[in-house]
């Protein structure tokens, strides 16, 4: 089905896309129509933000997968899956553009973390 370069391919589209749903600042407008965002205090006086899924039903769901990025990244596989395997073509360049993309992350991460 797979070789294990597509694998590794559609690996790093699903980390990609995960993170930009879960993380990304672009896409906070979309997260906020499903997740409250308050600041709270810690044991140690420090101000953390807390996260909690809005409404009920399918948008409480919706916030609840959000919230949680393991969650998200097994909804985002399925859908990378049964696009890739329904319709190959389309997929293919999205698993393209977004594995470069995470390798463009991955490599900035690494830089600024050894060479900053």
């Amino acid at each position: 089905m797979f070789t294990w370069f597509e694998f590794i391919l559609m690996g790093l589209a699903i980390f990609r896309i995960t993170h930009l749903f879960v993380y990304d600042t672009v896409t906070t407008p979309i997260r906020r129509m499903f997740i409250n965002e308050e600041q709270a205090v810690d044991e140690a006086g420090n101000f953390i933000w807390e996260y909690t899924p809005k409404g009920i039903g399918i948008r409480k769901f919706i916030g609840e997968i959000l919230n949680c990025h393991w969650c998200t990244s097994v909804w985002v596989a399925a859908f990378m899956l049964i696009g890739y395997l329904l319709l190959p073509q389309i997929f293919v360049l999205i698993m393209w553009l977004f594995s470069l993309a995470a390798i463009a992350v991955i490599i900035e991460e690494i830089v600024l973390k050894h060479l900053y």
